[in-house]
């Protein structure tokens, strides 16, 4: 097969760039490209993760009725909402949560609630496709901030999985791989997944995940998030570094002699998350020398080099549950996003629990902090009014093959 050409920005870095007018463009018989439209702010793209129009007014941020108000709508909605919080949401917006937890135990949550019309996700835009991918059809799926989105899973897109596939195709190894995406995708790559015979992983199952696929095919294609697959089969299955090679997307081939692709039984997708790749080695050092005794925790989503060197790693759930059962005065350095940090610092300050961020700087998730309360009080006071704003849909083509590989997650030994 041979392979499409890339359509990026990436591949057109050398051409010259020449302005265009509107009338020159008319008399050419060319059409400025969505990416171009997009790029000029003259277009929206409603299967990007960045930033969109938010229709409406937003109520101030120093209005002091903001709570009441939020309250008050959500009392008139009664069980027609379903209000789902992740943990890296600000504490203004979780206190009227009705549930909390990581992206795929809220989107369990909302499907195992089909009496509520809306679910109302506050967190970020994969994660409520995912909501909507899993709830009944006649449930509605709603985002408080469309611009909401993660800057991991806008590090895989659909066209750039596609090449890969094509890369891996003229390597005459695709029938050997296994694609394994992270819950931290968007739907297009889940359906992509699905479509060739992948599953989903959260950071809870991933060693599942992996031996499940190896036991599939011969090599795994890990996306979007490079960190979480090296830590997963280095920390977890005992592959070596050497096993794992890291797709460029950005680069020809993506950067990769076909020699390294069939040498390579895990072939990891150039992708992190900006909040946890930003914890260094430096970060643990430092926290030991400042805190004698510290117990260093962190997420699997940070750098290989940090994972060694801390005492402790696992999910948010798992994180949660380590602090629930540490003894009263221990010491902890928690690697994750600095909302959830700093709350359960405050929930366990009463048990002599010290806990610090790993980092001396402060880190919160922008992505996430743009569901603040004004954008909450102005979508429930509009479900209230009977005005469905920010439905998140998924197409229906995409939710059933993104649905085929979650189902077979589920099915998971």
């Amino acid at each position: 097969m041979s392979r499409r050409p890339i359509s990026g920005p990436a591949s057109r870095r050398t051409e010259r760039v020449r302005v265009v007018t509107t009338a020159q463009t008319q008399e050419l018989d060319v059409q400025p490209s969505p990416l171009a439209l997009l790029l000029l702010g003259r277009e929206a793209d409603p299967r990007s993760e960045r930033g969109v129009d938010c229709p409406g007014d937003l109520p101030s941020p120093s209005d002091p009725d903001l709570v009441e108000r939020a309250r008050a709508a959500k009392e008139k909605l009664g069980d027609k909402v379903f209000v789902l919080g992740h943990h890296y949401q600000r504490d203004e917006v979780i206190q009227f949560a009705d549930v909390t937890g990581d992206s795929f135990k809220l989107a369990r949550d909302a499907a195992a609630r089909p009496e509520a019309e809306y679910i109302v996700f506050c967190g970020v835009h994969f994660m409520a496709e995912s909501a909507d991918i899993l709830t009944g059809d006649d449930q509605k799926v709603v985002l408080p901030d469309l611009a909401a989105g993660c800057s991991m899973a806008d590090m895989a897109t659909a066209e750039q999985v596609a090449e890969c596939w094509d890369v891996l195709t003229e390597a005459g190894i695709a029938e050997q791989v296994v694609p394994v995406s992270y819950m931290n995708s968007s739907a297009d790559i889940k359906a992509f997944t699905g479509k060739h015979g992948g599953t989903i992983c959260t950071s809870s199952n991933a060693k599942r995940a992996l031996d499940w696929a190896f036991e599939q095919g011969e090599k795994v294609l890990f996306l979007p998030d490079q960190h979480l697959g090296r830590n997963t089969a280095v920390r977890d299955m005992g592959l070596s570094l050497d096993d794992c090679v890291l797709y460029n997307p950005h680069k020809p081939g993506g950067g990769l002699t076909v020699e390294q692709l069939r040498n390579a039984e895990m072939i990891l997708w150039r992708g992190h998350c900006s909040v946890h790749g930003r914890f260094s080695l430096q970060s643990v050092n430092d926290v030991r020398e400042r805190i004698p005794g510290v117990n260093v925790l962190v997420h699997p989503e940070c750098r290989h080099e940090v994972v060694a060197a801390a005492d402790y790693v696992g999910s948010t759930e798992y994180i949660i549950k380590a602090l629930e059962a540490a003894p009263a005065g221990s010491k902890w350095a928690i690697g994750t996003e600095l909302n959830l940090v700093r709350r359960l610092a405050n929930r366990f300050a009463p048990e002599g629990k010290e806990i610090v961020f790993l980092d001396r700087t402060v880190c919160f998730c922008s992505t996430m902090n743009r569901i603040d309360l004004p954008h909450l009080v102005w979508a429930l006071e509009s479900l209230a009014e009977g005005n469905l704003v920010n439905r998140i849909e998924v197409d229906k083509e995409t939710e059933a093959f993104a649905k085929l590989a979650l189902e077979r997650m589920l099915a998971l030994p």
